[in-house]
């Protein structure tokens, strides 16, 4: 996301050096961070293991998905940098092309391994680190296609330049912080459901989907807000700037009142699609509720952050996520114990919402220095 902004307010200041020092960073910086986690995944397991309340029966199979996975933490977040650098370059379709491409390998290798050679919960992760490497492989090809003069640069430029370096590592810094805490409120929302029951668990699991389903579609205009609001601030044209962010609410909030009625309607459909197992949709359906205020509720948040990752406003969204993480870590001592499992989603919901309100106020009042 850091590297999404800045190549984006860089294309348009028309500033060509400084777009390709941000992708020798972006590159740089996720092959470092992806190393790091490579060296230290032992820990990275037992603090996460403990964090998510893994069973003990549970254990063995995460543990075999986990040291497989993490293999391929450095392509991972290296695909991540170049699709935040195609995004700022104003470039969507390479984005999709790859994301279409890694996820059809991705699901034809899990049918093999799984099925074909009975390879379980290994096979799922070996299907992906490969799905992962071969994307990257691709995205460095379609790099060198069409931005070769840009590459070359990358490799040349000053991309250690001690100010502009260190700018791109606080940046980076904030949101890596921030995306920790959302990280943590997921896992800690897996936590709280596994100890109401592995049916509760399982409920909320495949509900998770409903709303990973509706972020995905919100963050469709979130991502271009981000290559939007960041090329207007480049460019220095307010009224543009404007434009963008009001679009993006606009497209954001009927992409949200779409996915609203879908769920109300074919909510117990969906629910069929994740499970064929009759107690377990029957123990969803109280909590489809939940799904038709999500999308409306939640949009803000999603839309925001693109903004703010346009105008790279990081201590803004840093503030914002701290806030709204307190919130949901405090909610938690009494809402599952007054509402169970309804208490539970209030406070997913409520870290959204809250979210989403506090960084309207944010830029509301820093709007001339945000923008």
């Amino acid at each position: 996301m850091g590297t999404t902004g800045l190549t984006a307010q860089s294309y348009g200041a028309d500033k060509t050096q400084e777009m390709s020092a941000h992708l020798g960073r972006g590159v740089f910086l996720s092959i470092l961070i992806g190393l790091v986690l490579l060296l230290f995944h032992n820990i990275i397991e037992s603090l996460g293991f403990g964090l998510l309340s893994i069973k003990p029966e549970q254990y063995e199979l995460v543990s075999t998905y986990y040291r497989i996975r993490i293999v391929a933490a450095p392509a991972t977040l290296c695909l991540m940098a170049l699709m935040g650098w195609f995004f700022g370059m104003q470039n969507a379709i390479y984005p999709l092309i790859l994301t279409v491409f890694g996820v059809s390998i991705n699901i034809t290798l899990n049918l093999l391994f799984v099925f074909k050679f009975d390879m379980g919960v290994a096979g799922l992760a070996y299907a992906t680190i490969i799905a992962q490497f071969a994307s990257l492989l691709f995205a460095l090809i379609l790099l060198a296609f069409k931005y070769r003069s840009y590459l070359k640069a990358a490799v040349t430029s000053s991309i250690f330049q001690f100010k502009a370096f260190s700018h791109f590592l606080k940046l980076n810094l904030d949101i890596f912080i921030r995306t920790i805490c959302l990280t943590v409120v997921f896992a800690l929302f897996y936590k709280y459901s596994s100890e109401q029951g592995t049916t509760i668990l399982a409920v909320n699991v495949i509900l998770l989907q409903f709303v990973n389903w509706m972020s995905y579609g919100i963050d469709g205009f979130a991502f271009a807000a981000e290559s939007l609001v960041g090329k207007y601030k480049g460019k220095q044209e307010p009224e543009s700037l404007n434009k963008a962010i009001k679009l993006s609410f606009l497209w954001g909030f009927l992409i949200a009142i779409f996915f609203a009625f879908l769920y109300l309607s074919s909510g117990e459909f969906f629910l069929s699609l994740f499970t064929d197992d009759a107690q377990l949709i029957r123990e969803s359906l109280p909590y489809l509720k939940w799904m038709y205020l999500f999308p409306v509720i939640a949009m803000a948040s999603y839309i925001w952050d693109g903004i703010f990752v346009g105008l790279t406003a990081s201590k803004a969204m840093l503030w914002s996520m701290l806030f709204s993480f307190l919130l949901f870590n405090a909610s938690s001592y009494f809402m599952i114990d007054w509402f169970g499992n309804d208490g539970l989603w209030m406070m997913l919901l409520l870290f959204l919402a809250s979210r989403g309100i506090i960084q309207s106020i944010q830029y509301f009042i820093k709007r001339e220095s945000l923008a």
